[in-house]
């Protein structure tokens, strides 16, 4: 019985994480971005990635596969879209955010089980893989807390100035908004100009990400990857807020 085409991939060794990935520009067209499986998610390899512009994305069941899609989804933090129903959120709630404060609880509730999805990507191996990266300052956390109830964050890596998100959750409605507000505001102040959201969603394109073809995306992220950043700025600034006037395109 004939399965299909079949898919001939660069395998990658597990031996050898700092080994340079094949170019993204190799990627497969269909699926979008699939570049390369195996290897393994240390540190090194996790870096070395995220620097080239590729990043993990895969199953339970299947092996580690590596993604560079053509076009990318990106967000100038300067550009976010903070909708009025957003700002009378934040103005409103009296909710509170905190960056790194509760990686491993935002991580289980972005693994968490949804409504519109079966199963998650963010697999056991996944969420151990971005906790050492958070344990070596290279993946960050926002939270977003109701009294004492964390209702909403996401997460991310960071490479030189560039943050690429992976994923965010809420338990309340906006949550996830808030949190990825109040991250823009922080990264215009610190004068990070870009996130990586990767793959485009209708939610993301809402909240101002664009496509970019992706040798455009690279060639970017080549002049901001290695750029020098602050000793440990991942502190919220009680001074910046969404709603100051003036940091965002939109306002």
């Amino acid at each position: 019985m004939n399965s299909g085409p079949q898919i001939t991939l660069p395998w990658l060794d597990p031996e050898h994480p700092e080994a340079p990935f094949p170019d993204p520009e190799l990627a497969l067209p269909e699926p979008n971005g699939l570049l390369a499986a195996g290897g393994d998610l240390s540190v090194p390899r996790l870096l070395n990635a995220y620097r080239h512009g590729i990043f993990p994305w895969f199953e339970a069941g299947q092996p580690i596969l590596w993604w560079s899609p053509d076009p990318r989804a990106v967000l100038e933090p300067s550009r976010f879209h903070l909708h009025r129903s957003l700002k009378k959120a934040i103005r409103n709630r009296g909710y509170r955010v905190s960056f790194d404060c509760a990686f491993e609880a935002v991580i289980q509730g972005c693994a968490a089980p949804r409504e519109y999805a079966e199963g998650t990507w963010i697999t056991s191996s996944m969420q151990q893989a971005y906790i050492a990266l958070h344990r070596t300052g290279h993946a960050h956390s926002v939270e977003v807390w109701d009294g004492p109830r964390l209702i909403g964050g996401l997460y991310g890596v960071s490479v030189g100035r560039l943050f690429c998100g992976e994923s965010m959750f809420s338990r309340e409605r906006d949550a996830s908004k808030i949190a990825l507000a109040w991250l823009c505001r922080h990264l215009v102040a610190w004068d990070w100009p870009l996130i990586d959201v990767q793959m485009e969603t209708p939610h993301l394109l809402n909240l101002g990400a664009e496509r970019l073809p992706r040798h455009e995306f690279l060639a970017r992220i080549c002049e901001i990857a290695d750029a020098p950043i602050p000793p440990d700025p991942w502190q919220t600034d009680p001074a910046l807020s969404p709603l100051d006037p003036g940091w965002n395109a939109a306002l």
